[in-house]
């Protein structure tokens, strides 16, 4: 990752624990309330939440810093204070 600076390493660092850790609890949540696991077309889903208080621009830069190119954006919804962004990686 040459040329990025520290703050966005950590940032996409961060941001990969918390997908990790989102599609832990989506798997754990069981079938009847979780987010689609896939989208239509076969690729995986991903959920990033961001505090509130921030724009929801820094949920699709975390998103697109987890994907590392484009997002889809599949839902977008404000829960107990927090944004919760569900997207998917754009096609290669």
């Amino acid at each position: 990752m040459k040329g990025m600076s520290f703050f966005h390493l950590r940032a996409v660092s961060i941001a990969r624990c918390v997908a990790a850790a989102s599609g832990c609890a989506v798997i754990l949540a069981g079938c009847g309330a979780s987010a689609p696991l896939f989208t239509s077309d076969g690729r995986p889903t991903t959920v990033v939440q961001c505090s509130a208080s921030s724009a929801w621009e820094n949920c699709t830069e975390h998103a697109r810093a987890i994907c590392g190119r484009d997002i889809d954006v599949l839902d977008q919804t404000d829960v107990d204070g927090s944004h919760k962004l569900l997207f998917a990686c754009k096609a290669k």
